[in-house]
Formats: structure tokens, sequence, C-alpha cells
């Protein structure tokens, strides 16, 4: 993958090296699940950057009983008044398990922040706490990867336009997404100060660059894994055992079930 960074990556080559990051990270859930490791990997960036897809990318073919997607609603009132990290703690994995936050707490140093969701009395308790949050968690053996997804705005706005326009993708477009094209250098600024506060040594940021959705995606896949120590584990032999010999059963005749009828007959 030495293509020229300023020429698109032809989609074969794409496709290629995706599949062998793919395959690898079936190798790291499983190294996850027999190790009994706490794999947590924090999504945040731009909207429209290309978290969503990466995350796809990442957990298409990993099992959905390890690997988690969580991307949670707007508090609720309750919520609202509990700790602030409490309702992402209640997500967090447990022996085996491997959670992928599509947004995470960072949303107080963000969109919270920028859209006035929060007093700044609460900003500034986040980039106090959030630190200490994070250092606990790996103190306590949480594997924690922070990615932020950096695109520009001339890019952003193609993006928002095509999902405009297309209705399969429509519904990734919400009122916030658009109010955020008038917010760009305050949501500059507050990336920034997140930066500043929030990016330690024992749970750094890494940043990428994802104008090109699939370099950013094979990119992303292949420093996560580069970060791990993980190790092929030998799978648990399996063997098909043999059919028994039919017993007499009858299958019920077809007309005492409903069945789905055939669209592609008349394709």
């Amino acid at each position: 993958m030495k293509a020229d960074n300023g020429a698109a990556l032809p989609r074969k080559t794409y496709e290629s090296e995706l599949l062998r990051l793919q395959t690898e990270l079936a190798k790291l859930q499983e190294w996850v699940r027999t190790t009994g490791a706490r794999l947590v990997v924090v999504f945040e960036g731009r909207d429209a950057a290309g978290k969503g897809g990466t995350i796809k990318r990442v957990t298409e073919h990993l099992n959905p009983r390890i690997a988690r997607i969580v991307a949670l609603p707007a508090p609720t009132e309750r919520q609202r008044t509990q700790w602030y990290f409490q309702r992402y703690v209640e997500q967090l994995p447990a022996a085996g398990e491997i959670v992928l936050f599509d947004r995470s707490w960072y949303n107080r140093a963000g969109v919270e922040h920028v859209m006035g969701f929060c007093t700044k009395e609460e900003h500034q308790r986040f980039l106090r706490q959030c630190p200490i949050f994070e250092r606990m968690l790996v103190e306590d053996g949480v594997l924690l990867r922070k990615y932020w997804f950096s695109v520009s705005d001339a890019v952003q706005q193609e993006r928002f336009q095509r999902r405009l326009e297309d209705p399969l993708r429509r519904w990734k477009l919400s009122p916030m997404d658009l109010e955020s094209i008038t917010h760009w250098e305050a949501y500059s600024r507050a990336k920034d100060e997140m930066m500043v506060h929030t990016d330690i040594s024992e749970a750094p940021w890494y940043v990428v660059e994802s104008d090109d959705k699939r370099r950013a995606r094979l990119n992303m896949i292949a420093h996560l894994l580069s970060t791990m120590p993980y190790h092929e584990v030998s799978p648990t032999a399996l063997r098909l055992p043999e059919r028994p010999a039919p017993t007499g059963y009858e299958r019920p005749p077809r007309d005492l079930q409903t069945y789905v009828p055939d669209r592609t007959a008349d394709l």
C-alpha cells in the first residue's frame, strides 16, 4: 500500500488489504476471548468523517457477542443527574469482550460544549476528570485506544450533500450535523482544548486523516492491530458428526404453514 497519498486508493488494492486486516481482526478477537482481555476502542471526530464506515469494517466479520458497538442516545433526565461518566462505565467490557464506542464520553468536550448543552463548569470538570478516569481504566487492565477522525471542511460539505440526496443514507444526517457547518471553528477550538488535556501517555490520541475513506479505514485498522499484543490462537478442533439414519419422520404438508412468497421469481 504505497500508492501516492494524493491519488485515490484503487478498489482492488483496498479490498485485498481490507480482507487481510479483517482476518487479523478475527485473530485478535480470538486472542481477546481466550485471554480474557478487555478492549475499548473510542471513535471520535467530525461529523461525516468516516467513523461509522470504519466501525462497520472492523466488526463486519467479528462475533457480535464478543465485539459490541456502543452508540448511546442523548441521556435521560435521570442520567443527567448521575456522575457524567456513569452511563459509559455501564457499557465497558467484561473479560473477553471488545467494545467500540461510536462517540463516547468525549461528547462533553465536543458537541455538548460547543452547542451549550453543558455548563462551562461541567466542561472544565470533564477536562480535569477525564484523564483520571482513563488512567483508572488502563491501570485496571483495560486496553484503551482512542482515534480522532479528521476531515476537511470541503470534503465534509461534499459528504453532507451526498447524504441529503441519497435516501439510503439520509438517516445519517441530523439537524445537529448541519449546524456543525456553522460552528466549524468552534469545534476546532474545542478539539484542540480537548487534546491538550486528554492526550495522555497512558491513553494517547491517534489522529486518522480521513478525506480518503478507504485509506482511513485501512490505516486505522492496521494501527489498532499494531498496538495489540495479540497472537494467533489455535482454534478448537471441530469435526462434523455423521448424520444418523432416518427414523420415519415425515414433514407436515406445506399448506399448513405460511411461506414467504418467492419474489425473486418476478425478477
